[in-house]
Parts: C-alpha cells; structure tokens; sequence
C-alpha cells in the first residue's frame, strides 16, 4: 500500500529505477492513446465580436471570395449562420494582413 501511495504523490528520487518507470508509463499513455480518445478534433473557423458594429472573421470563412458585394454576402451569411444570429446587413469586409500581406482575417462592419 505504501509503494501504491509513493507512485500516487510521485515520492521517488530523480534518476531512481521507479522515476523512471513512472516517465515511461507517461509516455507510453501519451503516445499510444489514439487522438479521438480524447475527442480532440480540429477547431471550426470562427467569428468573434469586436465591437457593437464590427465582427472579426477568420480567414477560412472568406478565403478565395471575389472582393465587392459577393464578399459582404458571404459575411452576412456567415454571421447568421453563427451564434450572433446577427441580420443586420454587412457594410464592408476589410482585409486583415500582417506584415508580410499574409491574410490574419476580415473585419465586417455591420449596419448600426
């Protein structure tokens, strides 16, 4: 019962034969549990509130549509599909790029 109780609180000493074991049965648990054993799935893309009238949308949402009133159609549809169930009608989409023009997300300024 003893030894169950040190291998619980971890009160062996580094570099002794029972650490060891113990670093070993942790890295067998991490490397042989499959990933959906923790249904641990990729995130959907996402749209976060900046402000009253401005959403933040990530890139996946609007990746490869044209500028102009296709852009804010996709937008305002993504925007009720989402958890805001916002209908008021998109304004603008505004490119969001970091230094070096990589797309971060768009920015869709809402009708008061």
């Amino acid at each position: 019962m003893r030894t169950l109780g040190r291998f619980i609180f971890w009160d062996f000493p580094r570099a002794s034969w029972q650490y060891d074991v113990m670093v070993a049965l942790i890295l067998a648990f991490v490397f042989a549990v499959p990933r959906n054993f923790f249904k641990d799935q990729p995130r959907p893309a996402g749209i976060s509130m900046s402000t009253d009238n401005v959403f933040f949308l990530e890139p996946q949402i609007l990746n490869g549509t044209p500028e102009g009133e296709q852009r804010n159609e996709k937008a305002a549809q993504a925007l009720l599909d989402s958890r805001y169930k916002d209908r008021r009608p998109v304004m603008h989409v505004d490119e969001m790029k970091d230094s070096e023009d990589k797309i971060l997300g768009y920015s869709a300024t809402v009708k008061p």
